[in-house]
């Protein structure tokens, strides 16, 4: 299963803990893309956020995943499950 994640921080709640929060997510995301659960991170020019790719076994891994992440209580989720194109026909 994959989801695409567009992710917006909440600028409204700027304090010490979210800006924690922010330079802990490099870290995160290196480490879900080692374990394959992380296919691609972008950042969203002229945003603070960013796009990631995640691909998980189900969606309970998924929840999990992204509540974990450290920026999950300052950031507004916008999530779009993907489906594979298959260019055969049959």
């Amino acid at each position: 299963m994959k989801f695409l994640v567009i992710w917006q921080m909440e600028l409204s709640l700027l304090s010490p803990e979210m800006a924690r929060a922010v330079g802990a997510m490099p870290e995160y995301g290196e480490r879900l893309q080692r374990e394959g659960k992380v296919l691609a991170r972008y950042h969203v020019v002229g945003s603070h956020g960013g796009a990631w790719i995640y691909e998980v076994d189900s969606h309970e891994e998924f929840e999990r995943l992204l509540g974990r992440a450290p920026v999950f209580n300052f950031a507004r989720y916008t999530v779009h499950p993907l489906a594979d194109m298959d260019s055969t026909t049959t």
